[in-house]
């Protein structure tokens, strides 16, 4: 963008700020001008960056309107404040959440590591900043794809495991009820549509949810704990920790491990859930890794509580497996209480912390493809990166991944398998983002080249500790294409391998044909000199 056109811009901002005459000078006048003038200092601010850089100025530089700015009340703090003129981005997201808010965000879905630059882009960031030189932009592009599609994965793989479970409770209290797939499909755009309704309509309350969804997260694990450990007969010590049961027809109980262990795996694929709501959390770059460390640690025990429970509790596994419910946790629930209603609690408790997870979903989603747009890495990108005035969030991405989850919704009516084959893709999808970002914070520290200065660090543990993620991600990638059981038949394939290869040559293809040229990977927009 030339010189010219580009003071031009300024100056489109700068006319409305002219003082009105003292009679109508009004509050509002006042408050309009207040914030003309800091959309000025800020499009200057980030137009003599990019100058002194070399580079083209951020998207949202021109482009933002005056009506997307937030009142300065949800500005952040002055560390975010700098933190946004370092990373080259306007604030058009209200920065609402605190410290436990964004912690019941990363609790519900776990997150854990090195944060380094709190923006909305995650991984695709980080890798455009720390992979070597001759491959940032390409790594980068294809990392921001597979977040895209794996987030939008992730919504409808919850939403069907709510509404699954849903299905089962009705058939343990209806035994002549026969689940049919149009059912699940609808329980699936149900649950969407309710975690699109709080993301967008309650928009300003959802750290509020977030309270909500924490105390439901611990409270609602012990109101379930607590009945079987009292209730249930119980397996010795030896039998709950060290008998190992292959129901997958495996040749060997390695193998039967490792596939039946992605389904905690599974759980765990949050790791950069609250990392995309970066730009809406107050002082994030505090904020952010103290949530992490927190909800990895709140997790980690509830997790291992709630495990050996079920391992002390599960006394006969192939009468659960075999459960008319389709969940063994359902079974268990009646087999233990004996009573419908009980079970009924008990189920809603699980199925109701689903679905405020998918709420987290959503957002994390969003935020996603919203940041990825920002950067032209999307086909409409100009579309997906608008924000609401007013609003203040990105309400047509949120938009895009309604229509994403009614659509993959309906893949089920079809074939159940093509399903499951695009929700799989999740695992493979956040994986591989994880594998690479960590990959290339190894390549920068293996350079030697010094690591932008941050405030939380893993000081000299870090690469030990970058390496020992990278060792335990890259079996479990290789098994995420694993099939669940064998032997092996069309219907019991795991066609994610198709699927992951196929958006990944899509991707690829697309960034050949143009996407190159409009993509603006963010390490050549941010300056962290400033």
């Amino acid at each position: 963008m030339s010189y010219a056109v580009r003071q031009s811009s300024i100056e489109i901002y700068k006319k409305p700020c002219t003082p009105k005459p003292r009679d109508t000078y009004t509050a509002r006048n006042r408050r309009f001008v207040a914030r003309n003038n800091t959309m000025v200092e800020k499009m200057e601010s980030i137009f003599h960056t990019n100058d002194k850089l070399g580079n083209e100025p951020e998207w949202n530089a021109v482009e933002v309107h005056e009506d997307e700015l937030v009142e300065d009340k949800y500005q952040g703090t002055a560390a975010d404040r700098h933190d946004m003129r370092m990373l080259g981005r306007i604030q058009v997201l209200r920065r609402n959440f605190n410290f436990v808010p964004i912690l019941g965000f990363s609790a519900v879905l776990i997150c854990t590591w090195e944060l380094l630059t709190p923006t909305a882009g995650g991984q695709y960031h980080w890798v455009s900043e720390f992979s070597p030189r001759w491959c940032q932009k390409y790594l980068s592009y294809i990392t921001g794809w597979l977040l895209a599609i794996g987030w939008q994965g992730a919504i409808v793989g919850l939403s069907f495991v709510a509404g699954a479970t849903v299905q089962g409770l009705i058939t343990l209290n209806n035994p002549t009820y026969e689940p049919q797939q149009w059912h699940g499909t609808l329980l699936v755009i149900a649950a969407v549509v309710i975690a699109i309704a709080i993301n967008t309509l309650l928009a300003k309350t959802l750290p509020i949810a977030e309270w909500f969804i924490l105390v439901l997260h611990i409270v609602g694990l012990f109101a379930i704990i607590i009945p079987l450990l009292v209730m249930a007969p119980k397996n010795s010590a030896r039998v709950a920790l060290l008998d190992i049961t292959n129901s997958g027809g495996w040749s060997t109980t390695g193998t039967s491990f490792m596939v039946g262990l992605l389904t905690v795996l599974a759980s765990q694929m949050g790791l950069d859930c609250c990392v995309h709501m970066a730009e809406e959390v107050q002082n994030a770059s505090e904020t952010l890794p103290k949530a992490i460390l927190w909800g990895a640690g709140l997790n980690a025990i509830l997790g291992y509580v709630c495990v050996l429970t079920l391992c002390f509790t599960m006394t006969d596994i192939p009468a659960l497996l075999d459960s008319k419910t389709g969940f063994p946790f359902l079974q268990l629930f009646y087999d233990v209480t004996k009573s419908n209603a009980a079970t009924a609690v008990m189920a809603a408790i699980v199925i109701i912390t689903l679905i405020l997870a998918v709420v987290s979903e959503v957002a994390t989603a969003s935020r996603q493809i919203w940041a990825f747009a920002r950067d032209d890495g999307l086909p409409f990108s100009k579309f997906l990166r608008r924000v609401k005035p007013g609003w203040n969030i990105p309400l047509n991405a949120l938009w895009v991944s309604l229509i994403f989850g009614i659509v993959i919704a309906l893949v089920n009516l079809g074939s159940s398998v093509a399903l499951n084959a695009i929700v799989s893709l999740t695992i493979s999808a956040l994986i591989s983002s994880y594998i690479v970002s960590i990959g290339c914070v190894i390549s920068k520290r293996l350079r030697h080249e010094p690591m932008p200065a941050s405030k939380f660090s893993l000081g000299r543990w870090g690469l030990a500790i970058n390496i020992a993620a990278e060792v335990f991600l890259i079996p479990f990638f290789v098994f995420c294409f694993f099939p669940t059981a064998a032997p092996v038949d069309p219907q019991t394939m795991n066609w994610n391998v198709v699927m992951f290869g196929g958006i990944t040559l899509f991707a690829t293809g697309y960034y050949v044909a143009g996407g190159r040229d409009r993509y603006r990977p963010p390490n050549l927009i941010q300056n962290r000199d400033i």
